[in-house]
């Protein structure tokens, strides 16, 4: 079957090399920036908001929401009107939802026929399911994240409704229930979630929403369809096995290094308090955002395992952000095979490719090397402590959302290099990941040397 790229005309014939191949990674950001630049000038509308707001701060967030981030220098529930809050959910769906399409429109311009090695290396590339049509895939996850997200909205409804009213309570249920499941973190409370920090009802629909957009399309597929682990993949397999695990082992040393901090435990919090607090505020930081604490009153120790969560972020495609879960697998895996004196890189009993492995690489310090001229940058521009600035800076470019509270007080300069952290940390590592999976035939070969590192 001869497949033709949406972006071409009828009849006209694509070359894979010519003028008239369009850039997965082009398109993509082009994509963000004009969606970016249609939401700032909605915000920026006198209907969108109670008073008038700076052409940045609308900026800031159409691009926190299209980057599904969270940050915010203007309250959501309180500055925004309905039309203000319908405008910002709709880029989070777009933002959420786009990333996830994307590797089915990429495979279709890595070859536009698509043959058996081209569906290889798609699947190579973007860690996705071998495309039958690319209707029916773009359907299929577009109905993953609508059903998902309705089913979260009527949970949440029953929480909403008594204590808001019929249509408060029904459009709150929706707008979490949309901003959860696209890891966004955006609330329509100045508290995000605190006044809801021990009810059942609302933090554990929240939290399994983030969880299942953080596992991605993929994995719920295989979940479905083959309904037995054994039969699962062994990426599906990897990435719930690393997700349960980060998860259970967050929630114990929040647990461990918050216990005697009175401003998240008080003196007379029952042990379901402690549970259901240690659970969602140790799996948010995985690009979700909410917080059901004051993120500023937490111990250093439990900041720099945010900072961690954060920059690990969730699976591939899926709505979180970050380097990626499997990226931090693949790492580990590689560095236990060489303190091993292994040449090969195994996971669950089965080959790593060096390619795998070296794209893993090239993300991370990609990623290391952003997080930290950002850092240095804010350094110069704010006034803050050193770990706010760096929190905000991880917080920004994992898409999550959480903050110690310097977003509020950025500068204008400082709220622009906000701004593109979002975006690279958005776009940034599957624009590198597609870049590095197009195979270059390298001119020559060197004579191999020894070369001393560590």
């Amino acid at each position: 079957m001869s497949w033709r790229p949406f972006f071409l005309p009828r009849g006209q014939k694509s070359d894979r090399s010519g003028p008239n191949r369009a850039s997965p990674p082009r398109l993509l950001i082009e994509s963000f920036l004009v969606l970016i630049t249609i939401g700032t000038l909605l915000l920026k509308l006198p209907v969108a908001t109670v008073e008038p707001i700076s052409w940045l701060d609308a900026a800031f967030t159409a691009t926190s929401a299209m980057t599904v981030t969270g940050l915010t220098v203007v309250d959501t529930g309180t500055e925004f009107t309905l039309f203000g809050q319908l405008v910002i959910m709709v880029l989070i769906q777009l933002g959420g939802l786009g990333l996830m399409t994307f590797a089915v429109l990429s495979a279709v311009a890595l070859g536009f026929k698509l043959g058996l090695s081209q569906q290889l290396l798609a699947r190579e590339a973007f860690n996705e399911i071998s495309f039958k049509t690319t209707v029916s895939a773009g359907v299929a996850i577009a109905l993953f994240a609508f059903t998902a997200e309705a089913i979260g909205a009527v949970i949440l409804a029953f929480s909403f409704v008594p204590e808001l009213g019929w249509w408060p309570g029904l459009f709150h249920a929706l707008f979490y229930s949309v901003s959860a499941f696209n890891n966004a973190g955006f609330a329509l409370s100045p508290l995000s979630l605190i006044p809801y920090d021990n009810n059942w009802a609302v933090c554990l629909p929240i939290s399994l929403l983030f969880i299942s957009g953080g596992l991605g399309y993929v994995v719920v597929r295989e979940i479905v369809e083959k309904r037995s682990f054994r039969n699962l993949s062994v990426y599906a397999r990897l990435i719930l096995y690393s997700t349960v695990a980060i998860n259970v082992v967050a929630s114990l040393l929040f647990f461990a290094f918050e216990k005697g901090n009175p401003a998240i435990f008080t003196p007379d919090a029952s042990a379901s308090e402690v549970a259901l607090i240690s659970w969602f505020q140790a799996v948010t930081p995985r690009t979700a955002g909410f917080n059901s604490v004051d993120i500023g009153a937490l111990t250093n120790a439990t900041s720099v395992l945010f900072l961690l969560l954060m920059f690990v972020g969730g699976a591939p495609n899926s709505t979180a952000s970050g380097i990626k879960l499997s990226t931090f697998v693949v790492l580990l895996a590689a560095t236990r095979a060489f303190l091993r004196g292994q040449t090969d890189v195994n996971l669950l009993k089965r080959s790593i490719s060096r390619e795998s492995v070296f794209k893993a690489l090239a993300i991370t310090v990609t990623a290391m090397a952003t997080i930290f001229l950002a850092i240095l940058l804010l350094s110069i521009t704010e006034k803050g402590r050193f770990l706010d600035i760096a929190f905000e800076t991880v917080s920004a470019f994992g898409t999550v959302g959480l903050s110690r509270g310097l977003t509020g007080e950025l500068s204008d300069p400082g709220k622009l290099i906000i701004m593109l952290v979002m975006l690279i940390g958005r776009v940034g590592p599957l624009t590198l990941a597609f870049l590095l999976t197009v195979p270059r035939h390298q001119a020559a070969r060197y004579a191999k040397t020894e070369f001393p590192v560590g």
